[in-house]
């Protein structure tokens, strides 16, 4: 069985936010919410301020703390490992929202809660999640864990540093940051 995960090579990306806009496009997001966004984390450098852009999302942690809060089981986890939310079962009471440690999740203007699927509907057609597929540095990487010989293994192996978003918490994040230029941010420090 596939377990997804995404990772995202820091050093390449530029910010230019083709994911995000991709993401809005392909899933119709409506204006005011996001479901994939760049945050921006400046710090002094030697000799000029140095930017990372940071891209961020829902994480489809391994252990998801939105699911298990969820009164009526809209949230739930495929044994693919992505946590998705059926919007029909969904009362909007929020639980998830709070539950979730990295605010990935919104409150929907059609009444109910949102969030990155990773494009599960592209996945089941056999293409990458649009942010994926649109970013024009080659930035974002999507596969199975368990696939040994696939680009997604590849790029875990290959890179100097691979992190993720508050490790402490023990949600296991299948998002990963790789080349960090330092761990501003991912090592807990939030």
């Amino acid at each position: 069985m596939a377990r997804y995960a995404m990772a995202i090579d820091l050093e390449a990306c530029v910010g230019c936010a083709a994911c995000a806009v991709a993401c809005v496009t392909e899933n119709q997001v409506p204006p005011g919410v996001t479901r994939l966004w760049i945050r921006e984390i400046e710090e002094e450098g030697p000799s000029r301020p140095q930017v990372e852009f940071r891209p961020e999302q829902c994480y489809h942690c391994e252990n998801p703390p939105c699911v298990p809060v969820c009164p009526t089981g809209a949230t739930y986890q495929r044994q693919d490992g992505l946590v998705l939310l059926n919007p029909t079962k969904c009362i909007a009471c929020g639980a998830c929202v709070v539950a979730c440690p990295y605010d990935s999740r919104f409150l929907h203007p059609d009444g109910h809660v949102d969030k990155c699927t990773f494009c599960a509907h592209r996945l089941e057609a056999g293409r990458d999640p649009a942010c994926v597929e649109t970013c024009p540095t080659g930035a974002r990487v999507f596969g199975d864990l368990e696939d040994e010989e696939g680009r997604l293994r590849a790029a875990l192996a290959s890179a100097r540093r691979v992190d993720v978003r508050k490790p402490h918490l023990g949600t296991e994040p299948r998002l990963f940051y790789l080349n960090a230029p330092r761990a501003t941010g991912l090592g807990g420090e939030e």
